[in-house]
């Protein structure tokens, strides 16, 4: 007569592996990645976004032509009927212009519709990023109660954790407007072009949006909303003007 073979049960790894400290949990260990992964990663960021904002582009007029076609809107004026039949044209619900956060025409001309979708995208990103990175930074900070302590917190630690280097000038009218000016900007620092000066930048401001998304994305996590208009005129010297309402000043 056989018996049976018998075994025994390993203990449940759940009761010998002790329980992760929430402390843990809450505060990870820092991972860090080689500086220029970052450089690249924006190369193909920029790359993909502006396929896709192309694409997203064309199904946006296809569709608002199809609703033309179908009788529901009027169609657009052709733009040889004078600057001023064209102001007074219709606001297409489709076209970028009238799209939250979109950027309004300059005077020397027309926006350029794909590189504005792909700057919306890039900032839409920044905010995202610059709040949860805030959320972050200020988690053992008390409330600002000064709307310049708050930019300062933007010069100093989130310029720190983002770009290695604090603000280089700091100036303001003390009427809800501050300009921040960095005179090697990081993300624009390697950007050329062999067409010319005009050409470098133009790109890089495509590669300085999702920076003002950042420091606007900040500064709602705080509590303070307003707009964060990037200018460039000398690489890679880059300004940024902030601008607060005066009750929040």
């Amino acid at each position: 007569m056989t018996s049976r073979g018998s075994f025994q049960l390993a203990p449940s790894s759940s009761s010998s592996t002790p329980l992760t400290p929430l402390s843990a949990l809450a505060d990870p260990p820092l991972r860090q990645v080689d500086g220029v992964l970052m450089d690249y990663f924006m190369i193909e960021t920029v790359t993909a976004l502006r396929a896709s904002s192309a694409v997203a582009l064309r199904r946006a007029k296809q569709l608002e032509a199809d609703i033309v076609d179908a009788g529901v809107l009027p169609p657009v004026p052709s733009k040889d009927h004078g600057v001023g039949s064209m102001a007074s044209a219709r606001d297409s619900t489709l076209s970028l212009g009238s799209a939250k956060g979109g950027a309004p025409k300059s005077a020397s001309g027309p926006v350029d519709e794909e590189e504005e979708a792909l700057r919306v995208r890039l900032e839409a990103i920044g905010v995202h990023v610059g709040a949860n990175f805030a959320e972050r930074l200020c988690r053992d900070r008390p409330m600002f109660t000064d709307t310049l302590d708050a930019i300062k917190f933007i010069c100093k630690d989130i310029w720190t954790s983002f770009w290695d280097k604090q603000v280089d000038n700091l100036r303001t009218n003390h009427r809800g407007i501050y300009v921040l000016q960095d005179n090697s900007f990081k993300p624009i620092a390697r950007i050329s072009s062999w067409e010319g000066r005009a050409d470098a930048l133009k790109k890089a401001k495509i590669y300085v949006a999702m920076s003002a998304g950042i420091i606007k994305g900040a500064l709602l996590r705080m509590g303070y909303s307003g707009t964060v208009t990037p200018e460039l005129t000398n690489l890679p010297q880059c300004t940024f003007q902030v601008k607060l309402p005066r009750s929040a000043s």
